[in-house]
């Protein structure tokens, strides 16, 4: 009797699994036809689909893949013109198919529409996007525009600060605008008519004022005895970023002045030379305009002299680790 209890036992457990596993199958939900075949992306309109462990998820993924869409539309037509205009592929050509998908990576997408959506399981959500191209073009225009109004306001104050100054905020207007040929690369094959030309010549024009500017830069070292060494590693940083040494009288020539103040130590063995150094950049009127104070310590077991040589040595490593910009207190 024992044995038969077990038996009925068991097979009841068989039997509840297996309507079990029966419920689960009759109950998992088939995925949409929207969803196994999305629509495909057209001359007009973008499509994309995305799944996710939530609906904000999803739609995270439905945009990143619209992105990478959009990347080989915008390349296949490009490849198209190219090859109509020039019959060839070249190097040009690749070099700007990278900068299409880099710049494509960039592009956010906010104008966009949700066709479909549904919860398809626990922590599973699924949904349909669409976006119109135009929309999209208009969205990247109306932020081009939006920089460049931002940079020509920035260029009018231009005028209140030193030739150093204006070179820092040239350089930053310049990282600002670094990627809108990129852009308008993506902008002219969303639109045939789109006229690139007037965008091109106002970057042109920024980066021409900029390298204008710094070809105008002069500059003058001055240093006290105790920081004669220190003056080779700075001029030849400054020569790197292509600031010319001289003694022109203009309002584009700077001063540089380092002072040192030099305590001599004993430790472990070792002759030290413990520098307070103080660098203070002036413009033509005699204003300073920026400068920094450094603690350095040589030293050498030959004696004080070797020690004070090696300060030159720290202060060249220094410079190349944080930059000549941050030694002398500017953002070259």
């Amino acid at each position: 009797m024992q044995k038969i209890t077990l038996l009925f036992i068991a097979l009841f457990f068989i039997l509840g699994c297996s309507a079990k596993d029966e419920l689960d199958l009759s109950s998992k939900k088939v995925l949409p036809q929207w969803y196994v075949n999305p629509p495909q992306t057209s001359q007009t309109r973008l499509y994309s689909v995305g799944e996710g462990e939530s609906k904000e998820v999803a739609l995270k993924n439905a945009l990143n893949m619209m992105v990478s869409t959009l990347s080989v539309s915008i390349e296949s037509s490009y490849n198209s013109r190219k090859f109509v205009q020039e019959g060839r592929v070249n190097t040009n050509q690749l070099d700007v198919e990278n900068k299409i998908s880099s710049s494509v990576k960039k592009i956010r997408i906010s104008s966009y529409e949700l066709l479909e959506y549904e919860e398809v399981g626990f922590r599973n959500h699924i949904l349909l996007i669409q976006a119109d191209k135009s929309k999209l073009f208009q969205s990247l225009k109306d932020e081009l525009d939006q920089d460049f109004s931002i940079v020509d306001a920035e260029l009018k104050s231009l005028s209140l600060y030193n030739a150093l100054e204006q070179l820092s905020r040239y350089k930053k207007i310049k990282t600002k605008l670094d990627d809108v040929q990129d852009r308008l690369i993506v902008m002219s094959v969303l639109d045939n008519s789109f006229d690139a030309l007037i965008y091109i010549k106002r970057a042109q024009k920024i980066n021409s004022v900029y390298e204008e500017l710094l070809s105008s830069i002069t500059f003058e070292i001055h240093t006290d005895s105790d920081s004669k060494n220190l003056e080779a590693p700075l001029r030849s940083a400054l020569n790197d970023k292509k600031l010319k040494s001289g003694s022109k009288n203009r309002n584009t020539h700077f001063k540089i002045f380092i002072k040192s103040d030099i305590k001599k130590a004993e430790s472990l063995g070792f002759t030290l030379a413990r520098s307070a150094i103080e660098i203070s950049v002036k413009d033509y009127k005699g204003s300073i305009v920026a400068g920094n104070r450094l603690n350095l310590v040589g030293q050498s077991t030959q004696g004080y002299e070797i020690a004070k040589q090696s300060l030159s040595m720290k202060f060249n490593d220094m410079i190349k680790k944080e930059g000549i910009g941050k030694i002398i207190g500017l953002d070259l």
